[in-house]
Formats: C-alpha cells, structure tokens, sequence
C-alpha cells in the first residue's frame, strides 16, 4: 500500500452529530481566529485560509446521517469566527458595523468554504446512497420491495378485486 494511503488511514476519522460537527467548526474557527489576532495582527488572509480545511473536516467528520448540516453550520461557524478579528469600535454599534463589514468583505472565503462542504457532503451523501442500492441489490431485493418482509399474497379472482370486501365483525348496514 502506498505511504499516502497508509498515513491517512493513521488519521482520526470521528463521526460528529450535526451538533457537534457545528461546534467544532465554531470553536475551532473561534480559537483560530484568536491566535490570528496574537500572531498575524488579524490577517483576514490567514483567516480565510485556514477555513477551507476546517470547512473540509466539518463536512468529512459529520456522520452519515446528518451531512446535510455541514454546509449549513460552517457559515455559522466562519461568522462566530470572524468576530475577533474583525476590530471595530468600542460599543455595541461599532462592534456589529465591523461584524458585518467584515461578512461582506470576506463573502469570497465564506462561499468558497461553504461550497467545500456542500461538495464533499454531496459526493459522500451519493456514495452512502450507490453503496445502500448495491447492498440491496446483492441481497436479492430492489428499491421497490426493501419494506417488504413476507412474500407477496396471492392475486384474487377478478370478480373479487373489484369488490371491497366486507368485514364480518361489523354489521353491514343498508343503502
């Protein structure tokens, strides 16, 4: 086996609820957003560079079940995160006019984050789906029938079907 392969096999491989997989990316794009502000004076450049990976993990380590809300949470998340650096005034006002501004001014890196995820959530949500289909097909069993359970009952006479049977526990009232 390849050493590439054989070292990302050594990497963690979690499987986060759509929760959890939020409040990593929003904790992580938080911490890394502090340590922007220490070591880079707020670089928005570092900032946007390192949320593609953290986009790309959140939607890698999200379980099966909840992909979709990768690309839903790590928007949330580079918003939580872009708050440190964002400067601004003293005060509530100036606080937020910052917020926003820098929203805006760094929509390249929210999209393409954001799009990161969508995509990696979507190739795995299509695997997950052509995996359960050839699952199905190998037992013997198509889409329409996976509910199904007991055989099939055997088909009424003609004159029967077009009938609605009645039920002898309930008297038959009259028209």
């Amino acid at each position: 086996m390849p050493p590439v392969l054989l070292a990302l096999r050594r990497f963690p491989n979690p499987r986060l609820t759509g929760i959890g997989a939020g409040l990593f990316a929003s904790l992580t794009m938080f911490v890394l957003a502090c340590l922007d502000r220490l070591l880079f004076d707020s670089s928005e450049l570092v900032y946007g560079l390192l949320f593609l990976p953290v986009s790309a993990l959140t939607a890698l380590w999200v379980r099966p079940a909840d992909l979709v809300t990768a690309p839903i949470s790590v928007p949330i998340a580079f918003a939580v995160g872009v708050f440190p650096i964002s400067g601004g005034s003293s005060g509530f006002g100036g606080q937020t006019m910052a917020l926003v501004t820098a929203l805006a001014v760094h929509a390249g890196w929210l999209y393409g984050g954001t799009l990161i995820a969508g995509l990696i959530a979507s190739v795995r949500k299509v695997r997950q789906m052509r995996a359960r289909r050839r699952y199905l097909l190998a037992q013997g069993r198509t889409g329409a029938e996976k509910g199904r359970t007991a055989p099939r009952a055997p088909q009424r006479a003609a004159g029967a079907a077009a009938r609605p049977a009645v039920r002898a526990d309930r008297p038959r009232v009259g028209r």
